[in-house]
């Protein structure tokens, strides 16, 4: 498989799957909720990057101990990698399932030329995710993003100019004409607006990144119903049948990459508007 994102992305909508697909006993950062959404259809993983104490890297969303792993007092970051390994998943029943905590290099290699890989909570660990990357040699196959941050802009640029790089931008692009001109690999932007008046809600922002080579990357996912991402068109009023209302807003606007919950629902719409 060949990957080339700007060239994927501009071509069609590609499907992000929000920590692969999760449900029943299968939770989400695992090889399991990954292949799930790769059978779904979802073109790109989005997974989450944590640290033990010894500096071993785990997928695991930080911060998310006391809902997955009932542990209240600790963070994975508090812990050495040997006690890490032993611990186990819980399902959304908070019932304790079969499936461990992997690591960042076993998750690169079960997804080695299958799809997109973001890896979320990048600049907590930027130089060791970048050299994990390297190990398995797939700078292609992976998407990075943070906030505006110009220590990351300087080690990207000294160490790693071939990684897809996204700002991550709220109500205003204040950085892409500055990305450009640096020596990083800019590939676009992931937008985050309230309101429907927002310069990125509108075909005008997204055209001007197309004409410059450059993707735009919206959430349709609902991480906490109070910080809206896509001024309300989103998963929740999808999956209940205002289709037209959550992810047809967003096609129609021409946003290239959308993260959701629900790949397989997500690309069968995408589908049934491409028939009609």
């Amino acid at each position: 498989m060949s990957f080339d994102l700007q060239r994927d992305a501009l071509s069609r909508t590609l499907i992000t799957a929000h920590r692969g697909v999760t449900g029943g006993n299968i939770p989400g950062n695992t090889l399991a909720a990954f292949d799930a959404a790769l059978l779904q259809g979802a073109d790109m993983i989005e997974l989450d990057v944590s640290n033990s104490i010894d500096g071993e890297l785990f997928v695991f969303h930080p911060g998310m101990e006391p809902v997955f792993l009932h542990m209240e007092d600790k963070l994975l970051s508090d812990i050495p990698a040997e006690e890490i390994h032993k611990l186990r998943f819980l399902n959304s029943d908070a019932t304790p399932t079969q499936f461990g905590i992997n690591t960042f290099d076993e998750a690169l290699e079960h997804l080695k030329g299958r799809c997109y890989i973001n890896v979320d909570k990048f600049w907590n660990n930027v130089d060791l995710i970048v050299k994990a990357i390297r190990r398995h040699n797939m700078m292609d196959q992976i998407l990075v993003k943070t906030g505006p941050n110009e220590e990351v802009y300087r080690y990207l640029e000294e160490n790693a100019p071939d990684v897809n790089y996204m700002a991550i931008l709220r109500g205003h692009d204040d950085q892409t004409e500055k990305l450009l001109k640096r020596g990083l690999h800019y590939v676009g932007a992931e937008v985050l607006f309230d309101t429907e008046d927002s310069e990125f809600a509108t075909e005008a922002y997204v055209e001007r990144m197309h004409k410059a080579g450059l993707l735009v990357w919206v959430n349709a996912i609902v991480y906490n119903h109070k910080a809206v991402l896509t001024a309300g068109h989103n998963d929740d009023i999808s999956v209940v049948g205002r289709m037209d209302e959550g992810w047809g807003w967003l096609l129609d606007k021409g946003y290239d990459i959308i993260q959701t919950d629900w790949p397989m629902m997500l690309k069968q719409y995408i589908s049934q508007r491409n028939a009609r």
